[in-house]
This record gives structure tokens, C-alpha cells and sequence, in this order.
């Protein structure tokens, strides 16, 4: 079994280009995989490897005091998820795209996955899912907004076009890991909203936490790893990743018609230019 880690925080971090290399030969030298990113507001990361070897990093880690309260969320997985590790240099450890907005000097309020029940069954608060559509479109919390975006950097149009810190006093967002809820949250506290939530740990921690027969969430959470989804417990999921172009695909899209194994899925079977469908073709022959 390998154990699958995952963390993150925004501290600063100007130092961070020299900490690449160290940090990259350290987690070689424990044969783990995954990747890594550094930036001058933080680090996030999911590695995977043997129990003993994930530990050791994590103490790597935090012997820098600006990592001593780094959070980490463990898992267990059947294979290794990765194939190569990397500690990649990023002007964003989530990219938002706009630079003044800094978790490090203001953030919203976090809510334990055992409060956040509460939290979003308030009918007073405006609960958003700050993922993208392809995510939510397979597991979401009860009542939560979609903004329908495809990445991350259209969160600030969707908020300027459909939020307004008079009308909406109380928000609620949630992301897989809780990286992108905080910055979302730092945006909208920027942006004047006052009362702002998000979930701690994410979606990970609320399904690692919370019982099914307590659960608000509904479906499977995406993940970004060849686990492709995770349910309760951090119990993989039953969707697979269209090798055509990388959504997750669910066993009702592969009975449809227009899925092609190791081709293409419905969401792409159009578009799906002749190249690349003689190219998966080929490796699907292999």
C-alpha cells in the first residue's frame, strides 16, 4: 500500500527558489513521488510513497519554523498515483491572477468539518463551490452554488457578476483541499464582504471526518492523482479519467455510445482532433 500526502500553506516564502534543490533531493533520496510547488506565498504539495518515507519529509519540513504548524492529510492508496516527482517553482501555489490578494494578511473564517453542517444549512448563507465545473459535476454539498468556471483564475468574473457584499452578508465556499477556498476568501474580504467561511481541510478532511449517515456531501470528489476520485472515508471512487482529454468519466458515460476505451468519452468524442485519436489508438493497440 502507498500512503498519499497532501498539505499546503501560505506563509511567506522569499527565499523560495533556494529551497528547490534541497528540498527535491531530500524527498528523491526517500523514492517518493508527487509534486511539489514553492512560491513566494506559500507551498502545496501531494507526495506519495512508503509510510516511514512520508514522515520523514514531513520532518524535513517542519524543522523550518515557518512549516512547524504544516498541516498534512494522509491516505491510503492501492498503487502509487504518480509516476515522477517534482518541486516546481510558481509565482502562485493557486493561481488566481491577481497578486494583491494575499492569505497571508487576510483571510476568512474557518469551519471544522464537524461545524460546517451548521454552516451551510443556514439559510442565510450563500454556499459556493470555488471548483471547477467538471469537479462539482460529480459530488458537491447539498444546496451549494456552481459557478460553472473552468479554472480557477474566473472565480473573481463569477463573484464581480453574481455576489454583492450587501445583499450576500453571509458566504460559505469549499474546494478539495481548502487551498482555493482561502484564497477565494481572501479575494472576497478584498472585495468588502465581512462575514466569510470556509471549509478547513476541504472536502478531503469533511469526508475523512464525518460519517456517511451525517454527511450533507453528495456524489464523489475529484482528486488530481490517478486515484481520480475519492467517497467517504477516502475510499476510492468509481470514476476513470478519458485518456481523449482528462475528465473524469463515470460507468453510465462509459455505456453511452460515443465512449471509445482509451480514446475518447462524450465530452469528447467531437472535438477529439484525428491526430491524437491515431495516437491513442495506437498506445491503446500497444
Amino acid at each position: 500500500m502507498t500512503v498519499v500526502a497532501t498539505f499546503y500553506k501560505f506563509v511567506a516564502l522569499p527565499n523560495y527558489p533556494e529551497m528547490r534543490s534541497p528540498l527535491l533531493a531530500f524527498c528523491q533520496a526517500q523514492n517518493l513521488k508527487g509534486t511539489i510547488l514553492l512560491a513566494p506565498e506559500g507551498i502545496n504539495g501531494t507526495i506519495a510513497g512508503a509510510a516511514a518515507n512520508i514522515h520523514a519529509v514531513i520532518h524535513y519540513l517542519r524543522s523550518d519554523e515557518r512549516f512547524t504548524d504544516l498541516e498534512v492529510r494522509k491516505s491510503i492508496a492501492a498503487t502509487p498515483p504518480f509516476e515522477r516527482l517534482k518541486v516546481k517553482l510558481k509565482r502562485e501555489i493557486v493561481t488566481l491572477g491577481i497578486p494583491e490578494v494575499n492569505p497571508n494578511q487576510q483571510v476568512g473564517t474557518y469551519v471544522t468539518p464537524k461545524q460546517w453542517n451548521e454552516i451551510i444549512s443556514d439559510p442565510d448563507v450563500v454556499v459556493i463551490d470555488t471548483r471547477n465545473e467538471y469537479e462539482v459535476n460529480i459530488g458537491t454539498f447539498q444546496g451549494a452554488n456552481n459557478p460553472k468556471t473552468e479554472s480557477f483564475r474566473e472565480f473573481p468574473d463569477y463573484a464581480r457578476q453574481t455576489l454583492n457584499p450587501h445583499q450576500h452578508q453571509k458566504v460559505a465556499m469549499f474546494c478539495t483541499g481548502g487551498i482555493r477556498c482561502e484564497k477565494a476568501s481572501s479575494y472576497l474580504l478584498q472585495q468588502g464582504f465581512e462575514q466569510v467561511y470556509h471549509l478547513k481541510g476541504g472536502i478531503l478532511k469533511y469526508l475523512e471526518e464525518i460519517p456517511p449517515e451525517e454527511s450533507l456531501w453528495f456524489g464523489e470528489c475529484f482528486v488530481f492523482d490517478e486515484r481520480v476520485a475519492v467517497k467517504s472515508g477516502l475510499q476510492p471512487g468509481s470514476y476513470e479519467i478519458c485518456l481523449g482529454c482528462g475528465f473524469p468519466i463515470s460507468e453510465a458515460d462509459k455505456a453511452s455510445p460515443e465512449y471509445e476505451a482509451g480514446v475518447s468519452c462524450p465530452y469528447c468524442r467531437e472535438s477529439l482532433t484525428p491526430e491524437k485519436r491515431s495516437r491513442l489508438l495506437a498506445k491503446r493497440k500497444n
